[in-house]
């Protein structure tokens, strides 16, 4: 049975935020495995433009103050996106995540992207899984000492629902890594959209694209999927070829977290923030009401057991209206599941636990 620490966000004079965050910290046993000098990645997510619920940078700084303090020199971190926007190079990317309050001066840790400049930055790692036999992953979470993700739990258009995995999978996968989870081997073209201007045949390293005598893009057959089409067209001729076989995606992007945390340098540890608990991702460009009131913040070493600890408490809170939420939902009911009613029954958990990636069964401890 794994161990989840919680903290339900009760504060007082004498306890304040940063000192009830330094005790969960504490008691979670992340200090017994940070050595002195080991650069510490914090996987997070800035959120994309015009989004209001993604965490709080100055909620973070206790977390960054922790580490410190012993000895470790931590940083956050995210990888580029595979839609355009605001996230989907690292320049964009990191006067957003400053306009966001991820500012070092305030925060106390940079900001570096994991998959380099474009995206490309990626390490290959092999893996001898069901639906993946290797993960392309962004090249700094393999080289960093270790791995700490800080995840806004919420719910997902896709996945359904949002926290440690899907930081995990999706959230340190290079842009080559989410065409792979999202069973996708390269673009779709909308010829009718493409006005020839030929940045995306300059920006394709494998040579892939063309015009043809019409001047409309085409592809010759030779794409490596690794995404930078996408981000270059700025009249939606190339978009992403989205295969929605949900149950393929959830079982993909869960062997990529298998994949990752394997191959980490130490165990990574996970903390969920059970506030502002929307019904999309981070990545919209807005924020919907929230689905329940805020509960509180978690941390564990078994990415499958907080995230199972996250649903269970989220479903046992109570229904919050107005929201997107249908009528009639009580303490107890499945919030995110009646909200994508097309995924898998426990998104993916069940399958995490089968191939090892964590349990199910957790013991909550409430500091």
């Amino acid at each position: 049975m794994s161990k989840v620490y919680f903290w339900n966000l009760r504060t007082s004079r004498k306890s304040p935020h940063a000192l009830k965050m330094k005790k969960l910290l504490k008691q979670s046993g992340m200090n017994a495995i940070i050595d002195s000098g080991n650069m510490v990645a914090l996987k997070v997510h800035f959120g994309e433009s015009g989004n209001t619920a993604y965490l709080n940078a100055l909620n973070l700084r206790p977390i960054v103050d922790f580490l410190k303090k012993a000895g470790a020199k931590p940083f956050f971190t995210d990888t580029s996106t595979l839609y355009v926007g605001d996230r989907g190079e690292s320049v964009s990317h990191g006067l957003l995540a400053a306009r966001h309050g991820y500012d070092p001066n305030v925060i106390g840790a940079p900001v570096m992207f994991a998959d380099g400049l474009r995206g490309e930055y990626e390490i290959t790692v092999p893996y001898a899984g069901n639906h993946i036999s290797e993960a392309y992953v962004g090249g700094m979470f393999m080289e960093a000492d270790m791995l700490v993700t800080l995840n806004h739990v919420k719910g997902h258009g896709l996945a359904g629902y949002g926290g440690a995995i899907k930081n995990v999978g999706m959230g340190c996968a290079s842009k080559k890594g989410k065409m792979h989870i999202h069973l996708s081997t390269g673009p779709k073209l909308k010829p009718e959209k493409c006005t020839g201007c030929g940045v995306c045949i300059t920006e394709c390293a494998a040579s892939a694209l063309d015009l043809d005598d019409d001047g409309r893009v085409i592809m010759n057959g030779n794409c490596s999927g690794c995404g930078r089409c996408f981000l270059s067209c700025r009249y939606g001729a190339i978009i992403i070829d989205w295969k929605k076989d949900v149950d393929e995606f959830t079982k993909r992007l869960v062997e990529y977290n298998k994949a990752i945390l394997d191959n980490l340098k130490r165990p990574a540890m996970h903390i969920n923030f059970l506030m502002n608990i929307t019904p999309d991702c981070d990545c919209h460009g807005y924020s919907d009401a929230p689905v329940c009131p805020d509960l509180g913040i978690m941390i564990s070493s078994d990415p499958v057991a907080i995230d199972q600890a996250s649903l269970d408490m989220i479903n046992a809170a109570p229904p919050l209206y107005p929201s997107r939420l249908p009528d009639g939902l009580t303490q107890g009911d499945d919030k995110f599941k009646s909200l994508s009613p097309e995924c898998p029954d426990c998104f993916g958990l069940k399958y995490a636990e089968e191939i090892g990636l964590g349990s199910r069964n957790y013991k909550l401890i409430t500091i």
